[in-house]
């Protein structure tokens, strides 16, 4: 019989599992192995006022087909939720406005989309940039903030890039690499794009195009999925099962002195960088380097009663910070769930948020009640001065090895990753093309056919 080794019980080692069992057939052996008690990874939920809450990641980009077409295999599209429509908000100079538009990652497609958010000096450098020549080596990388403030300005970085990484990547724009986190752009810049201004436009919807959701969400969450993906690859679960060891042996593999065929690694960079020491050591050393933020998220419902602002959500402008002298750690952004999602609305419930906090270098070391207290402060400033927010009950789940950051080079690095892999082992996760569910499940895919066809080889 077959065997197949998957170390990480996220969604990548699940899809992963998943996607072998459709291709290898009911007869072959699939094993999962997670350090966790429980499948998922960040796909995580917890009761809040009675009502299961994702506590990690919560939605997931449609214009990518990668989560829409899984959630169609799995038999769940009649499940797939998209937003109410209503806009988030940039939190920068103690009050709220609207997030630029139009723009794409945060980068503004014109000086107007920042008016009275940018500085003045910062909407005169963007309205003069397509005249100012662009140096943009076709192949090279920097980081999207140093590029950002040389074309448009450090406000802009500050107050708009900023603040749309750090709820993507969980980093500021400053330690993210235009050629990985943004590879459209760098697409762009490669081919010879006169300015920014003129690359941000090429990226955006033509005037009048149909308009399409950004994002969807299941209405049972993300445990939904992780369900449904259990239950599809039919693998045998090794849960509370942290693996130490993966070594070569013979034609194939032995997971903790288990035998496979094939191994798919699946878990944190840090974590694959450690089992990978022995099996791969370049690709080891490689991942080794990929730095990680430390994140923590605040699921909170509040009395229904509570004035809110008619915003999807709040992203945090650099050195603006909610709840910045709350607690060690300032919150980065506070999503009003119930006013982004329409399941979650309702006169009688409670309404939903969730506060994060954590970002690359901020390691998250304030304790769960001084997050639950910045949670509120967060709240409160939100809400406006003299509203009283009343918290029915709340949830604090914490994520040490939340994301890996893009830095410049990221993608010569992962280049090398791959390279070193030896045949019958394959890799798989955010830290490699991308941190968003979608990216994680052509990652899982891919590293599912990698292992077909090394096993079809033999």
């Amino acid at each position: 019989m077959t065997r197949v080794g998957i170390i990480g019980a996220g969604v990548s080692g699940l899809v992963a599992a998943h996607a072998l069992r459709r291709g290898l057939g009911p007869g072959a052996g699939i094993e999962v192995f997670d350090s966790a008690d429980r499948a998922g990874g960040l796909l995580h939920d917890a009761t809040v006022a009675d009502r299961r809450t994702d506590v990690g990641a919560e939605a997931f980009v449609l214009r990518r087909p990668e989560a829409r077409d899984l959630v169609a295999e799995l038999g769940l599209s009649a499940d797939l939720v998209v937003p109410t429509g209503a806009r988030p908000a940039v939190w920068a100079g103690d009050r709220l406005h609207p997030l630029p538009a139009p723009a794409w990652m945060g980068i503004p497609a014109l000086p107007q989309a920042v008016h009275g958010l940018a500085d003045d000096a910062d909407i005169t450098r963007m309205t003069v940039e397509p005249t100012r020549p662009l140096v943009w080596t076709p192949g090279g990388d920097c980081s999207l903030g140093e590029l950002v403030a040389d074309r448009f300005g450090p406000s802009v970085v500050a107050r708009s890039v900023d603040p749309m990484i750090g709820g993507v990547y969980a980093a500021l724009a400053a330690d993210t690499g235009v050629r990985a986190a943004t590879p459209a752009l760098a697409a762009l810049l490669d081919e010879g794009a006169p300015s920014l201004t003129a690359a941000i436009a090429a990226l955006l919807p033509a005037p009048g195009a149909p308009t399409t959701p950004v994002f969807g969400a299941l209405r049972g969450g993300y445990r939904q999925l992780i369900d449904a993906l259990v239950e599809s690859a039919g693998a045998r679960l090794h849960l509370s099962a942290e693996v130490s060891r993966l070594d070569p042996a013979g034609r194939g593999w032995e997971v903790d002195g288990e035998p496979f065929d094939a191994v798919v690694v699946a878990v944190p960079a840090p974590v694959a960088a450690r089992l990978l020491g022995v099996a791969a050591p370049d690709s080891a050393e490689a991942l080794a380097g990929i730095a990680t933020s430390s994140s923590a998220v605040v699921a909170l419902a509040v009395d229904p009663a509570t004035p809110m602002p008619e915003y999807s959500g709040v992203l945090a402008a650099t050195g603006g910070e909610l709840a910045r002298q709350a607690c060690a750690n300032p919150a980065k952004a506070l999503t009003l769930s119930s006013r982004k999602w329409p399941h979650y609305d309702g006169d009688a419930s409670p309404i939903r948020l969730r506060v994060s906090f954590g970002r690359l270098d901020e390691p998250v070391v304030a304790t769960d009640e001084e997050l639950r207290a910045a949670a509120a402060v967060a709240m409160g400033q939100v809400c406006g001065t003299g509203v009283s927010v009343t918290v029915v009950d709340s949830v604090v789940a914490r994520w040490p090895q939340g994301l890996p950051c893009y830095a410049p080079g990221h993608e010569s690095r992962i280049a090398t990753v791959f390279a070193g892999l030896p045949p019958g082992l394959a890799v798989a996760g955010s830290a490699y093309r991308g941190v968003g569910v979608p990216a994680c499940i052509a990652s899982a895919r891919a590293a599912a056919a990698t292992v077909e066809g090394h096993l079809a080889a033999l």
